[in-house]
């Protein structure tokens, strides 16, 4: 019998609790795991990115307005919103790899449409399946990784979207290098061709690891510091980290779309430059979410959040009001700094209280809070000017600060 306990105090030592592997050596499975998740998120940003910087010679090519390209590009949310929840059931049902992996080959497909369409209506059609790609694959991900994060026992959920943000920043790169020399549809079908490519290439890595559920309470109540949830106040919960989610989503979205024409028809940045800005932009939330578990760690993800959307307002109200090009460009670094690690602190939180639903719900809600984001700021651009109308990122990041630090409490666990 001592032997025996010998041999489990050993084996609990080796994997941790429930047998899992300690966060200061995990298995090398759960390293090969978490590299093919990596790639994956930095795929999906990647061909985010691609799509992003070459909106302006859409907008050019279909004639559309500023509103009219506001109402096309509601389609992209609308997707997203439409397969979110159906997303997280699949998760739920199948497990996330397969998901992961069926998105991750129409994302690619999806993303060589829009160039292929000459009116707003028929680009805003097919920016409807983009989004519906493009939705589920950030469910499909954010679910993967928070059961990794449970068996890995760290937060290190930010590093999967410094991820993202790096696929955004080499395809925002790339995409303003050849902006002058290849033609949108040329480009885009190139960044499908690699995407496939991509995808299949890590198809194996993807399934063959066995990734179990992260555990919760059988009978869906949540604890945090000793304190039972009832599964309505983890709904409730949820709802308040979508809003928190919406906050960001909003900010990156807005960057996303519209930073280009800023500084291409506000502050006459060519053709190259005006590309930078999302760029830039994601490049420092690329940092700022790389840095993003040591800063958990050490501070705790309330104070992070609210930090964060606080440096995220402080950002966006120079980017929007910057006289010259290379401020607006500061201001943009500041916005993505803030904002890097509210998203995937709020995503990654509802996970852990409600599982890939939680996931769905929060990300649902974020998204599908700026619906009327595109919309809005096309509607103000023309009825005041662009950069007034970029001005409400840095109102949303104040208040996803101030709802932070009003929650921070009950959401939160306080680092």
């Amino acid at each position: 019998m001592p032997t025996l306990n010998k041999i489990r105090s050993a084996l609990a030592g080796a994997t941790g609790h429930r047998g899992r592997p300690s966060a200061a050596s995990p298995r090398p499975d759960l390293r090969r795991f978490r590299i093919t998740l990596t790639v994956f998120f930095a795929l999906d940003g990647f061909l985010f990115a691609g799509w992003v910087v070459r909106i302006p010679a859409v907008k050019a090519q279909t004639g559309a307005s500023s509103s009219a390209l506001g109402l096309a590009l509601l389609g992209v949310s609308a997707g997203a919103v439409a397969t979110m929840m159906l997303t997280g059931r699949l998760c739920s049902r199948l497990g996330s790899q397969p998901v992961v992996l069926v998105c991750g080959l129409l994302l690619p497909l999806s993303v060589a449409l829009p160039p292929l369409t000459r009116s707003a209506l028929a680009l805003g059609l097919v920016l409807l399946v983009f989004g519906a790609a493009y939705g589920g694959m950030s469910v499909a991900l954010n679910s993967a990784a928070v059961d990794l994060i449970a068996a890995l026992r760290r937060p290190v959920m930010p590093g999967f979207h410094a991820a993202f943000s790096l696929g955004g920043m080499l395809g925002a790169g790339l995409g303003g290098l050849v902006a002058g020399r290849l033609s949108p549809t040329r480009h885009l079908l190139l960044l499908a061709a690699a995407g496939l490519l991509l995808a299949l290439l890590f198809a194996r890595p993807l399934l063959r690891f066995p990734l179990e559920p992260a555990r919760r309470e059988p009978d869906g109540a949540e604890t945090t510091g000793g304190t039972a949830r009832a599964p309505g106040r983890a709904r409730w919960l949820v709802a308040v980290l979508g809003l928190i989610a919406l906050c960001t989503a909003y900010g990156e979205g807005a960057l996303a779309d519209w930073s280009a024409l800023h500084l291409a028809d506000d502050l006459s940045a060519g053709a190259g430059l005006a590309a930078a800005g999302y760029s830039v932009f994601a490049g420092a939330m690329t940092l700022g979410r790389l840095s993003g578990t040591t800063l958990v760690e050490r501070l705790g993800p309330d104070r992070v959040l609210i930090a964060g959307g606080a440096l995220g307002c402080c950002g966006m109200l120079l980017g929007s009001l910057a006289p010259s090009v290379w401020l607006a460009l500061a201001g943009f670094v500041v916005t993505g700094l803030g904002l890097a690690n509210v998203f995937p602190i709020a995503i990654g939180r509802a996970g852990d209280l409600a599982g890939p639903g939680g996931v769905a719900a929060a990300s649902t809600f974020g998204y599908g809070g700026i619906l009327v984001g595109p919309v809005a700021i096309g509607f103000l651009a023309d009825w005041f000017s662009l950069p007034t109308a970029l001005l409400t990122v840095a109102v949303l990041a104040a208040f996803a600060s101030l709802t932070a630090w009003a929650t921070r409490r009950a959401v939160l666990p306080h680092g």
